[in-house]
């Protein structure tokens, strides 16, 4: 983990490479998504959190997170600065599926994806990885560890998830910056690696 931030980000400071990158953060309802977001970002997040309400029941799978009580309906915007020229836009998805209609937007110009698995509720990544393989979009799955929940090896979630070898599959803790940072910094080691292949 130490100096992968540093690598990448003095790969990234050569002239050809651009000064500003957008990553998506994708994954299912309740994954984690918003609280990575504000986790890392340098500048006040921007969340589209609404109360969930009577409307979605039975619309909205809350199995395995009965307590949460707010939903993202738009998207969660962040900002992290690697160095003086490069900084990185993230963009939180939404979760549920009434909401996909706008990935194609988030998804436009998008640099990479995290896809944030919980092994509560693995099946509920599977439209983001499916999302990201058929565009040709580079991806690391990063499976929050969530307090309480069983601790599985990425390569027995790489293999309940189907994906690629050359797919990154890491654990972490979204509430943790250093977790975080470690997350984009894999991704974007994940993007340069498949664009050297």
């Amino acid at each position: 983990m130490p100096g992968h931030s540093s690598e990448v980000a003095a790969a990234w400071a050569h002239d050809s490479l651009p000064q500003a990158v957008k990553i998506l953060i994708a994954g299912g309802f309740g994954s984690g998504k918003t609280t990575l977001v504000g986790a890392i970002s340098e500048i006040l997040p921007f969340h589209t959190e609404e109360n969930l309400t009577l409307s979605g029941v039975g619309v909205d799978d809350t199995a395995g997170v009965e307590q949460k009580s707010t939903t993202t309906v738009a998207m969660d915007f962040g900002k992290l600065t690697l160095n003086d020229r490069l900084a990185v836009f993230l963009f939180g998805t939404p979760g549920q599926d009434r909401f996909w209609f706008m990935w194609d937007e988030l998804a436009a110009g998008a640099l990479c994806a995290v896809v944030l698995a919980d092994t509560r509720r693995l099946a509920a990544c599977f439209p983001s990885v499916d999302y990201f393989e058929q565009r040709g979009i580079p991806f690391l799955v990063a499976v929050n560890c969530f307090e309480g929940s069983r601790r599985y090896p990425t390569e027995t979630v790489r293999t309940a998830l189907a994906l690629d070898e050359r797919i990154p599959v890491v654990l972490c803790d979204v509430r943790q910056p250093d977790s975080v940072k470690y997350v984009l910094t894999t991704a974007v080691e994940h993007v340069l690696a498949v664009a050297s292949a």
